[in-house]
């Protein structure tokens, strides 16, 4: 998931900015809508466009992650209200690609042209064949955030590299952990079972679905099931905080320091950063994640057919997405760009946060990247994914041992292919 962060937007609200009319023209200026989840970091970057092309305005409309998912799929089958440029988040690509008699075909702008721009599979999950549904913007390869100060406290390494040493795989992450609650019992080690297990499924070449012919295989997937025993494992045993990302309970924790580590990917720095406030600057660090890879969130910037601007908002949507675009926000923002020519500039490699106590993000998130592999998505996954995450949920608040939960997860996840 793409971040949420910062504040999000009332419902009323976003009702009333997917209900707001639909793009025309504004004192001979052409108007073009761009809709995300969350902010994007967008709003100097419109500015700029809007100097360098003084015939178009731009609006940004931004809602929560549901809402602004379920309206357009709301718009898409009325034909009317989506914005010019709509944001799609990664594990939605598989159901919109099978709609996209919906958007225009970026490729009919010259899309095509842009591929080497991104990383291989990152470009792939934006197209459909020959034809080019979306644009790519950040992605979410993954680190591991970690409060140096608990570290110590439980007599266990602080600095990043050793603990890196320290937990290169998810059966070190678990046995850390048992070590890191027995010295330090008013603490839990991760923030949530959901993080944990969402971070080594997405290290997984196949999740719920097969690569080869997308059937749903999540109950035979050794992945799967060693990611929702281990995960679910340390929920059983209350080490995990039961604090699910993107909540208020999730600040809340990371304000008062209820658990040690989280998974976590370049955009997230920013939510830990407005959650932590002054008060927790330097407690945090940022090393190598266990697997050392993977991938969570990232979007893409595709054009609705039903626009009346299509050209326009492509051209929109090709430079919020050029390098030097997606260079910006990484060094403003830490929104990770999935172009190899911008996560591996010297300035993007260099990058520290002085929040993390200087951290060398731009290089630990930049290696990262390199060792991301594809990630099968299939056309079904955002029906499915959430039934793990809340049999997840119920072995955390102690209603279900893992045994069960799993069992429940399987039977409702086919329940919902239905």
């Amino acid at each position: 998931m793409r971040t949420i962060t910062r504040r999000t937007v009332a419902a009323v609200a976003a009702l009333v900015l997917l209900a707001a009319c639909s793009p025309g023209d504004a004192g001979g200026r052409t108007k073009l809508t761009i809709a995300t989840f969350g902010e994007f970091g967008y709003a100097p970057l419109i500015a700029e466009y809007e100097k360098l092309h003084p015939d178009i305005t731009v609006q940004n409309r931004v809602t929560d992650f549901d809402t602004h998912h379920k309206g357009l799929a709301t718009q898409l089958a009325t034909g009317h209200g989506a914005a010019d440029v709509v944001a799609i988040e990664e594990q939605y690509m598989p159901q919109y690609r099978r709609a996209k008699d919906k958007f225009a075909d970026l490729a009919a702008f010259g899309a095509r042209d842009l591929e080497r721009q991104w990383v291989p599979w990152k470009w792939a999950q934006g197209t459909d064949g020959a034809f080019v549904l979306g644009l790519g913007t950040d992605m979410g390869s993954l680190a591991l955030c970690y409060r140096r100060d608990l570290f110590q406290a439980a007599g266990l390494p602080a600095d990043r590299d050793e603990v890196a040493k320290l937990i290169p795989d998810w059966t070190a992450y678990a046995a850390v952990a048992e070590r890191f609650t027995s010295r330090t019992p008013g603490v839990k080690f991760a923030d949530s079972a959901g993080t944990v297990y969402t971070a080594m499924l997405n290290q997984s070449p196949e999740n719920y679905f097969s690569a080869q012919d997308d059937s749903f295989i999540a109950d035979r997937n050794p992945s799967v099931h060693a990611a929702f025993y281990l995960s679910g494992g340390l929920a059983a045993k209350g080490q995990t905080a039961a604090a699910t990302t993107f909540t208020q309970a999730w600040n809340v924790a990371i304000k008062q320091g209820s658990f040690a580590t989280v998974a976590c990917p370049a955009w997230m720095l920013s939510q830990i950063k407005e959650a932590g406030g002054d008060g927790n600057r330097g407690k945090w660090d940022v090393t190598t994640v266990p697997g050392a890879s993977g991938n969570q969130g990232g979007s893409f910037l595709t054009v609705p057919k039903q626009g009346a601007h299509q050209k326009e908002a492509y051209e929109l949507a090709r430079w919020l997405t050029a390098p030097e675009q997606q260079k910006k926000l990484f060094l403003s923002d830490g929104i990770l760009p999935s172009e190899p020519s911008v996560y591996e500039d010297p300035q993007v490699v260099a990058h520290t946060d002085p929040y993390f106590g200087d951290a060398p993000i731009g290089r630990i998130f930049a290696a990262s990247a390199d060792r991301l592999r594809p990630n099968y998505r299939g056309l079904r996954d955002a029906d499915v994914r959430p039934e793990f995450g809340r049999a997840l949920g119920r072995v955390e608040d102690g209603t279900q041992t893992v045994d069960q939960a799993w069992a429940d997860a399987v039977r409702q996840a086919r329940a919902a292919l239905k």
